[in-house]
């Protein structure tokens, strides 16, 4: 069993795939439109939601992250309550990964020695999701 975070965003999720997809240089992720699911004549799709994700998923490091756009017209609270936790024992490939979510972003807490690890920080990135950069030595 595995937790899988889930971000939910507001008409811009194809950007954000990009962006990560550039960031943690990883293959394309799935994705899956509202509008690529089965016609349902009850509940015909409004024309702004058919580009819209409706599901998409990329692997960065191991952990699988999922992805959707809100249902046009739902509400939306961007990047509410929720930070995802980059832990590696690569010190260079969390420098990097660092820089690239600075891109557009806001640096929390720049990268630095801390009491618990040699390499810590912490960036909002540009879609405002909160990001921290911690360096953990390999058992």
């Amino acid at each position: 069993m595995a937790i899988q975070p889930y971000l939910i965003f507001d008409g811009n999720c194809r950007d954000v795939l990009d962006f990560y997809e550039k960031v943690f240089q990883t293959g394309p992720a799935n994705r899956m439109t509202f509008g690529d699911s089965p016609p349902n004549p009850d509940y015909p799709l409004p024309e702004e939601a058919k580009d819209r994700m409706m599901h998409a998923n990329l692997e960065v490091e191991g952990t699988k992250l999922m992805f959707s756009d809100t249902f046009p017209g739902m509400p939306y609270h961007p990047g509410s309550a929720i930070t995802l936790a980059l832990v590696s024992s690569d010190a260079e490939k969390l420098r990097s990964y660092f820089e690239g979510l600075s891109d557009g972003g806001e640096v929390l807490m720049p990268l630095q020695e801390t009491f618990w690890s040699k390499l810590y920080g912490q960036v909002r990135d540009q879609f405002g999701i909160e990001w921290q950069i911690s360096h953990e030595e390999q058992a």
